[in-house]
């Protein structure tokens, strides 16, 4: 009989709800389980993974919720479940130390460690039998088992040497030029041709498959053309965002899109859909609709901003982190379509409707179709001689009466758990949306959005904020990225609502960063506050992933703020951060995409825009729907002598538009296609 109990019933994360009921004797991470580890001398194990994970679902199934195995964890073992979205600081640091061993990662990610939390042995996913060239999960258990026992001064030394590694790594060696002198146009070209080098030129998107969105090389590249004229640039970024929109990751009935594909053609995702993939989605999207006009990038904005609103958002404000891929135990269910049901549901258009969305009786996915568009409506309807809006009509008929008849299938599990810096990447996507479509929806979206996160997640403990909250309850010191996201959106909301209070935030939140987060040596963030005391390591992290590093958002946020408040020290600051990268940008962009993007910036300069005058709101409104990219954006009524880019602005019988640079102003020109023409010209493209 057990002695211990599952102690995860009293956790709010659903991922470590999931395994409440398992006889494994799960500890969440804490000084409970730490100190028992310690007291009784054993290894501990510890399990990371999230809510919506299939493999993680599967080891659960297979391993976790068997009686024999769970026992050999209970007798042998102090066992801790992980979210990773909870605890992003522990995952990096065990998969750091997991594909240092093994040269791989993923989740769920099993790791071994001496009572005192030092990692010396882990893997991935483990079957309950020998197969895939992987040892049994038993088999692993009893293996190390065996040489905790026997060979415990070798596990010490493995451990202390594998946690020195992992400090060495985290000292990563930085280009030292000061400023700015290592930074030229050339940097541009050779990243752009690097990104291209990766390009899949048919299906759109980089590399093969599995494939990612990459939705900060899609941005660079929209930047790249934008300055430069590169048809090319312009070209794979709209070819990228068109083959997904047309592919399967998009769901073509919900809106909303998956993580990512599992083949070259965007047709079989994985099907979890995550808030942050869809909030970086609808950001860049709403670029590419700027600088093209196309309608489809419109209604994909909305389509996808409806999903959100419907699926991923609590009553209050907050937004939930994701969708699980599975329901039923079987991933992508809820999603995909027999043609018979189709037909039964839509009648005499199901010819039409399954014909445009490649649906057939065979299946193109595991015998059931996942809707995807092969060809443009213009084009369809020609081929098919039908007027464009008949078919436009019956397409949006059809996908209504699918939405109803999926709203009667078992849905995917939620995890509803709010995230501050996935919330606050939505809160950008909110004010961006706003800014291209002008739909006030997405306005007070955002400001009830941020409403939300200062109440519900402010720590008055530290000062600063938490990372999570669900149930009313908020836990965990936040990270370098919920900061610089929530710093990034509190920018984008001043920009849309021209109210200075959310840049003064910003301020006092970049402040508290500086003073929490700072390595002096470098002027890089850690991940982890120096307050912050119960991991073996303070990461730091620069890579560009499925979301921005918090340094390279960081670095963002000085150069802007740095100009809103006259801070020659954070502009410095920002130069020193991208100087001291700039090898690494420019030779693998696809790992520092946001950076790229930075560095760009620097090159081509900012363009600080003032707007100013009794009818600032109405040429406000016009200058966000355009594609004006490294830019500062400042409006008001009247001017404002705290802030230095709407000082001393001279007022006029018209609302005059100001663009300056390091506060030297040109005279004001009084209509959005004249200081479009200016930036032009100032850039030399005219």
């Amino acid at each position: 009989m057990n002695k211990y109990t599952n102690q995860l019933i009293h956790e709010t994360s659903p991922y470590l709800l999931q395994h409440a009921h398992n006889p494994v004797n799960w500890y969440p991470w804490g000084d409970e389980a730490l100190q028992k580890a310690k007291q009784e001398s054993k290894p501990i194990l510890v399990s990371i993974g999230y809510a919506a994970c299939h493999w993680c679902h599967v080891m659960e199934r297979e391993s976790f919720e068997d009686e024999t195995t769970a026992r050999l964890m209970n007798e042998n073992f102090i066992n801790i479940k992980i979210d990773r979205e909870e605890r992003p600081d522990l995952d990096h640091i065990y998969m750091d130390a997991v594909q240092a061993m093994t040269g791989s990662g993923g989740w769920p990610l099993n790791v071994f460690l001496t009572p005192d939390a030092k990692p010396f042995y882990g893997g991935t996913y483990f079957p309950p039998q020998r197969a895939f060239n992987r040892p049994s999960w038993q088999e692993t258990l009893l293996n190390v088992i065996k040489a905790f026992n026997e060979r415990r001064h070798e596990i010490d030394a493995q451990a202390e040497n594998l946690t020195e590694h992992l400090f060495h790594t985290n000292s990563f060696v930085l280009n030292k030029s000061p400023g700015n002198e290592n930074i030229s146009v050339g940097n541009a070209e050779e990243a752009f041709q690097s990104i291209m080098k990766q390009a899949d030129r048919l299906w759109g998107g980089f590399g093969r498959a599995p494939k990612f969105p990459q939705t900060f090389s899609i941005q660079f590249l929209l930047r790249y053309h934008h300055i430069s004229g590169n048809k090319e640039s312009l070209d794979q970024a709209l070819l990228s965002l068109d083959k997904m929109i047309e592919g399967g990751i998009y769901d073509q009935i919900g809106g909303g899109f998956a993580r990512y594909a599992t083949d070259t053609e965007w047709l079989a995702p994985h099907f979890e859909k995550m808030l942050y993939d869809n909030a970086l989605l609808v950001s860049v999207l709403c670029e590419a609709y700027q600088l093209t006009k196309k309608e489809r990038y419109r209604e994909v904005v909305q389509e996808t901003m409806q999903f959100v609103e419907r699926e991923l958002m609590h009553p209050d404000g907050g937004f939930y982190s994701a969708l699980d891929a599975d329901s039923e135990e079987v991933e992508g269910k809820f999603y995909v379509w027999k043609k018979a049901e189709v037909d039964e549901l839509l009648g005499e258009n199901s010819s039409i409707f399954s014909k445009y969305y490649d649906v057939t009786e065979k299946g193109n996915w595991e015998h059931s179709n996942i809707l995807r568009v092969k060809k443009s409506a213009e084009s369809f309807a020609e081929e098919n001689k039908i007027k464009t809006a008949k078919l436009k009509k019956i397409l949006a008929d059809g996908r209504a009466k699918l939405l109803e008849q999926r709203k009667k299938r078992v849905r995917p599990a939620l995890d509803d758990k709010i995230i501050l810096g996935w919330n606050a990447l939505m809160n950008t996507a909110c004010s961006k949306a706003f800014g291209a479509t002008g739909n006030e929806t997405y306005r007070q979206l955002a400001v009830k959005n941020m409403n939300f996160l200062f109440e519900k997640l402010s720590d008055a403990k530290s000062g600063g904020f938490c990372h999570t909250w669900k149930n009313d309850k908020s836990k965990f010191p936040a990270f370098l990225d919920d900061y610089a996201f929530l710093i990034q959106a509190l920018i984008h909301l001043q920009e849309i609502t021209a109210d200075t209070d959310y840049l003064y935030k910003a301020q006092t939140v970049t402040e508290f960063v500086i003073e929490h987060f700072s390595e002096k040596e470098t002027g890089f963030f850690f991940y982890t506050a120096a307050f912050q005391t119960d991991i073996i390591i303070r990461k730091k992290e620069v890579y560009d992933g499925a979301t921005a590093s918090g340094n390279s958002v960081m670095a963002h946020n000085l150069l802007y703020l740095s100009v809103v408040f006259d801070k020659s020290e954070w502009k410095q600051r920002n130069l020193d951060m991208v100087s001291s990268l700039t090898n690494a940008i420019t030779r693998y962009p696809a790992s520092f995409g946001n950076w790229l993007c930075l560095l760009y910036e620097i090159m081509i300069g900012t363009n600080e825009i003032a707007i100013v005058g009794p009818q600032f709101s109405g040429i406000q409104s016009e200058l966000l729907s355009r594609f004006i990219p490294h830019r500062v954006l400042m409006a008001s009524g009247s001017g404002n002598p705290g802030f230095p880019l709407l000082a001393d602005k001279p007022m006029t019988v018209s609302t005059g538009i100001w663009l300056c640079s390091n506060y030297t102003c040109q005279p004001p020109v009084f209509s959005v296609n004249e200081l479009i023409s200016l930036i032009n010209r100032h850039h030399g493209r005219e």
